[in-house]
Order: C-alpha cells, then sequence, then structure tokens
C-alpha cells in the first residue's frame, strides 16, 4: 500500500523540484497532490510522466493524507501546519517557521536522523535552511572524527534561494546590462546582475543578518551546541546552486589527505579535488544533482589543526526538495510511519 502524499506550494521553484524528486526516486506513493494559493488553482505542474492541476490549500481535506511537504513560505507554515498535524499527517516544512521550536526535530538524514524519532511530539519536522544543509553533510564526518571547534563559512549563494522571483530579477536585469535598459529592483536590495549582495534577509541588532543567524543555530542544533560558528552571507549572480567557503578548527588533528579520504566515503559527499585546473566543482555543475560536492580540501595553517574547504550544491534539491523527500523515505525505513490505507 502506497502513502498519499500531499505538496504545498506546488507551483513554486521548490514544490515543483518536490514533485520532481518524488518521481524520481520513485517514493511509494498511491497519490500525489498539487495544493497552492487561490491564485494557483488549476496550474499544472509535473509529475514524473503525468500533469497534477494544483488544488487549493485552504479547501483541502487532510484527513486521508499521509505525509505533507510544505514550502509556501513562513506564514503559511504557522497557519496550516499545525492543523495538517491535528489530523494526523506528518509535516514536513521547509520554512524557518518551526526549525528552533525545541518540540521539532531539524533534519538531515545524513547527519542527525535518528533524531527522527522526536516528530510524534507536534508531528512536525522542519527542513534546514538551505545553505545549512549541505554545510552539515560536509561537516559531521569531520566532528565525528576529530571534533569540530569552529566554523568560519563564507556562502555564495545563487539567485534561486529568493525563488523564481529571485532567477527572474537576475535575468531581467541582465538582459536590460545587454540593451542598455533601466536596472529595475525589487526582489534584492541592490543590481544582482554583475553583483555580489553581502545581504541575505533582514539585518539583526548585532549587525549580522537573519541568514547568518539561521546558519549559526541550525548547524549547533543539528550537530553540537558547542560548535562555534561565525558565517557571512552573500547573494551571487548564479541562477542555481549555493557555494560555500569553509574554515574549520578541529580539537584534534586531522590532516587534508585524511579529510580526503573520509569524506569520500562519507554519505551524501562526493569528492572532487584534483588539485589542477577545472579539478573542483563549480555551481553550474551541481545543478540537478542530489550529492554535496566538496573541493579544494586543503590544510589551514592559521590555526592549530585547520581545515579548509570548497563546498556546493543544488540548494533547490538538498537545499530544499531532495532533503524534505529523503526526509519522508527516512520516516517510512526507520519504521516511523505507515500508510492510514
Amino acid at each position: 500500500m502506497g502513502y498519499r502524499v500531499a505538496v504545498v506550494g506546488a507551483t513554486g521553484a521548490v514544490g515543483r523540484e518536490m514533485l520532481n524528486i518524488l518521481a524520481e526516486r520513485q517514493f511509494p506513493a498511491s497519490d500525489v497532490v498539487a495544493l497552492a494559493s487561490r491564485r494557483s488553482l488549476g496550474t499544472e505542474v509535473s509529475y514524473g510522466d503525468k500533469t497534477l492541476k494544483a488544488k487549493v490549500l485552504e479547501h483541502y481535506d487532510f484527513s486521508d493524507t499521509d505525509i505533507a511537504l510544505f514550502s509556501a513560505g513562513g506564514s503559511i507554515s504557522e497557519e496550516y501546519a499545525p492543523k495538517v498535524a491535528a489530523a494526523g499527517c506528518v509535516v514536513i516544512d521547509n520554512s524557518s517557521k518551526f526549525r528552533m521550536d525545541p518540540d521539532v526535530p531539524l533534519i538531515v538524514p545524513e547527519v542527525n536522523g535518528d533524531a527522527l524519532a522526536g516528530y510524534t511530539k507536534k508531528r512536525i519536522i522542519a527542513n534546514p535552511n538551505c545553505s545549512t544543509a549541505q554545510l552539515v553533510v560536509a561537516l559531521k564526518p569531520l566532528h565525528d572524527r576529530a571534533k569540530i571547534k569552529r566554523v568560519i563559512v563564507s556562502t555564495y549563494q545563487s539567485a534561486s534561494g529568493a525563488g523564481k522571483a529571485g532567477m527572474d530579477e537576475l535575468f531581467q536585469q541582465t538582459r536590460a546590462v545587454f540593451v542598455s535598459d533601466p536596472i529595475e529592483k525589487d526582489v534584492f536590495t541592490k543590481q544582482i546582475a554583475f553583483n555580489v549582495i553581502p545581504h541575505i534577509d533582514v539585518f539583526l541588532d548585532d549587525g549580522s543578518t537573519k541568514e547568518e543567524w539561521k546558519m549559526v543555530v541550525e548547524v549547533k542544533k543539528i550537530i553540537d551546541s558547542a560548535i562555534k560558528v561565525t558565517a557571512t552571507c552573500v547573494r551571487v549572480p548564479v541562477f542555481v546552486g549555493h557555494s560555500e567557503a569553509v574554515n574549520i578548527e578541529l580539537e584534534q588533528p586531522l590532516s587534508a589527505e585524511e579529510a580526503r579520504d573520509l569524506l569520500r566515503e562519507s554519505p551524501g559527499c562526493m569528492v572532487v579535488d584534483k588539485r589542477e585546473d577545472g579539478g573542483y566543482i563549480t555551481p553550474v555543475e551541481c545543478v540537478g544533482e542530489y550529492a554535496t560536492y566538496i573541493s579544494r580540501i586543503r590544510d589551514d595553517i592559521t590555526t592549530e589543526n585547520g581545515l579548509a574547504m570548497w563546498v556546493v550544491s543544488d540548494n533547490l534539491r538538498k537545499g530544499a526538495a531532495l532533503n524534505a523527500v529523503q526526509i519522508a523515505e527516512q520516516l517510512i525505513a526507520r519504521h516511523l510511519t505507515k500508510p492510514r490505507g
């Protein structure tokens, strides 16, 4: 017997990717429903070789739905996720609304899948921030081997992190530059085409942005609260794929060679590190892929037991849709949920 699955926010960039990945990975679904806002009623979305028409979330009855994948924004999650969970459906939420709730597990399956058992308190599971997800996949094996003390990460985040509107703005501004049209800004605070913007989400009192704060607190919740993290998050003119330059201070010695071998054998990691022209991965090459790619692994000689590396992943996949589907797969594999029939 298969599972009845609902994708909330199915007409958005991440929602469409969720449907693609459910089909690609042959998720054991007997029925998949696409849900969206009233204005998207009837919008067609692809699910494998099928075409689904979006239904209205507001009127949908979840009483016979087993798993709901949410990617419709924090306000929608805040209003509907508890109601859907109360109807007996497991909610896997991609927004930031529940990530720091102590009764809601924040999950990256390759990293802390054991924490899934705690979902029964609220029947809600949180997906981490896109930049956090790929980072912790790369950090966890190193932490298990040599215990991480401190992480310094600078992100290079694609326009798709701001949704379809962000990608559209990058395209429109790029075209405007070439044809000498005025540059119009709506999604981003400054021109994104041919530029970089050291500002993602709102500013906090200490001068950091909320995106940077998310990375700090989420790494602590997912891996170890004792890890010190500082982040600088930057938006770059790339359509899909987040990149991160990561410096790590460990408690115990771990050479770059040992780290490279360890990461090659770790779940979710793909090491491409040839130390030659082109012997590394860039965002263009990671699009559509499942793995978190790790390159430029080297010793950081500025600190004792230091490492540096370059981490790249498709943010619409591992940073959002893929991770959500993997969580659903783990629920089934660990016998934590079953079809209601």
